[in-house]
């Protein structure tokens, strides 16, 4: 499964902003998981959705083409999109994940994704 079809599963589609389910507010979220510039009672349509989630997955691909220093096969990279999609470009950047996996050690990287799965002291899916 490539990062596009990973997001897209995990996020869903919602057509109408809903608030952070994290903190019950902001940041908004449509989309597939957009939330650049989104505001309370924002609407988009399915074809605006996939846009953003372009964008928004382009993004990320950059931020991990850049940050990411040891090789990774497709599978690997479209993990790290997808959590750079979630987590956002600066909290990869100073993630213990990050620096583990450029000195090479993938086990340890890898056992680092559990720790993303928390927002506001809460686990989430």
């Amino acid at each position: 499964m490539n990062a596009r079809e990973l997001i897209k599963q995990h996020e869903g589609l919602r057509l109408k902003a809903y608030p952070d389910p994290g903190t019950g507010g902001a940041p908004y979220t449509i989309g597939y998981g957009h939330t650049s510039g989104v505001k309370k009672g924002d609407t988009c349509t399915k074809e605006q959705a996939e846009h953003w989630l372009d964008e928004d997955i382009l993004n990320a691909s950059m931020i991990v083409e850049r940050a990411v220093k040891v090789s990774l096969s497709n599978s690997q990279r479209d993990a790290l999109v997808s959590l750079v999609f979630n987590i956002g470009g600066t909290a990869f950047m100073k993630s213990t994940l990050l620096r583990l996996l450029n000195m090479g050690d993938y086990i340890g990287a890898a056992s680092q994704f559990d720790r993303w799965i928390h927002a506001s002291g809460n686990v989430r899916p």
